[in-house]
């Protein structure tokens, strides 16, 4: 069976910890899209581990971790990830990586940064990590897949001259750096040929039959559904497809056999970049929610950027489940709300003076109005619960309030940063 656990919102929902723990019962598990513009924090026995590239099953000896062919992959990062896991202690995990998944070059994390740059207070919030000129180059037929670098060095070469002759243009023209060479972009593929050999393989034909064996198979989101450049807010995206159905164009499956897709949705809202954030707080009210937040505050897992902060965005999230096919949701860091005497929540939006429940385009998404309910807090701390039932009335009251205004049962409670705090319903 193959299962997905994706974002419902802007990214930074605690999928990593969700993954984590459904990744015990899986043989494979599966990063489908994007890079290492975002990251996924893992509290295990090990330590903590903020992984961009890896998938978030490497904890685990008995599971086959795969990155897919819809990744952008940084060999940089994916060398520099796998050596933190060896100096920290975790054995040597099983590895596989799509001969057709595509590398992010120098170039590309260059673009990024002097595009950013020469866009200045009007620039998209961009990690800076390559990918928006990573997935243009893919869909313009201009990237290098990993199959190529296995191509005859003079095939290899003809095709780097065509993509320079490009890229020189806007090195020459509009950032005023020096020109990109052959020579240079060649020795870097065979450097990354060098670093990726021992992981390199066809994965499709691997997945196929491990679907036809009835492998447990664990598909990984990365960012969220409001982050996709089709239903998100765009342009205020991620440029690669953030939903549970792009698995399995992004790991080479059958679409019919995603039979389950769990959605995690985030107890308050928080963000990193640009964009509409109609829920958003400011001041000391969002200080205190983001130093309380997370696993040790509310700042970016790629970047350490502070979060931009929010209460749960119900229309927002009520979406974002319908976007990705949702039959289940993960509410996680639940426990952070614990100091609050009432909690607010965003249960619809203002638009012109009319109260809607359906999230709208982002022209107009930028006129909304938040239209807040408060909830009564439980005032304790409800780490190391269990049991559904030990829960406060009122937590309890809160769970089941968001459970209906999504429509999307909530069958999993994550009550704090570590593994074993969660709990089933």
């Amino acid at each position: 069976m193959i299962k997905a656990i994706v974002g419902a919102n802007w990214g930074d929902e605690g999928k990593g910890k969700i993954t984590d723990v459904e990744a015990a019962q899986s043989d494979i598990v599966i990063r489908f899209q994007g890079g290492s513009n975002a990251g996924h924090t893992i509290i295990n026995n090990y330590g903590k581990f903020a992984l961009h590239q890896l998938p978030s099953g490497v904890f685990y000896s008995h599971i086959t971790n795969i990155i897919g062919n819809g990744v952008a992959l940084s060999v940089e990062n994916f060398v520099k990830e796998m050596k933190s896991l060896e100096e920290r202690g975790v054995p040597k995990p099983n590895i596989v990586i799509s001969d057709r998944t595509q590398l992010v070059m120098p170039y590309h994390i260059q673009l990024d940064t002097f595009e950013e740059a020469r866009l200045s207070a009007h620039s998209f919030g961009s990690t800076k990590s390559g990918i928006a000129p990573f997935y243009s180059d893919k869909f313009a037929k201009i990237g290098f897949q990993i199959s190529e670098l296995y191509d005859d060095e003079a095939a290899l070469k003809e095709k780097i001259d065509h993509v320079i002759t490009l890229k020189n243009v806007l090195y020459e023209n509009l950032y005023h750096q020096p020109k990109l060479t052959v020579d240079e972009v060649y020795n870097k593929l065979m450097e990354y040929k060098k670093l990726l050999e021992p992981y390199v393989a066809n994965t499709f034909t691997l997945l196929h039959n491990a679907v036809k064996e009835g492998k447990n198979i664990l598909l990984e989101g990365q960012l969220g559904a409001l982050k996709d450049p089709d239903f998100g807010i765009y342009p205020m995206v991620t440029s690669s497809s953030t939903l549970a159905g792009y698995g399995a164009i992004g790991a080479g499956l059958p679409p019919y056999e995603i039979k389950e897709i769990i959605a995690v949705v985030k107890a308050y809202s928080s963000a990193v970049g640009a964009g509409e954030f109609v829920s958003e707080i400011f001041g000391d009210e969002a200080d205190e929610l983001r130093r309380r937040g997370g696993d040790g505050g509310e700042f970016g897992a790629t970047t350490g950027r502070p979060r931009r902060m929010g209460w749960l965005d119900l229309v927002a999230s009520r979406y974002g489940c319908q976007a990705q096919g949702a039959t289940s949701v993960a509410l996680t860091v639940l426990d952070v709300l614990g100091y609050l005497d009432e909690i607010p929540v965003c249960v619809a939006y203002e638009l012109n003076g009319k109260r809607i429940d359906s999230f709208p385009s982002t022209v107009q998404l930028k006129h909304c109005k938040p239209v807040i309910e408060k909830l009564p807090g439980w005032k304790c701390d409800i780490r190391g619960i269990k049991n559904y039932a030990d829960l406060p009335e009122n937590t309890r009251r809160y769970i089941e309030f968001a459970e209906k205004a999504i429509g999307v049962p909530i069958r999993i409670v994550s009550n704090g940063p570590s593994r074993e705090d969660i709990i089933y319903r």
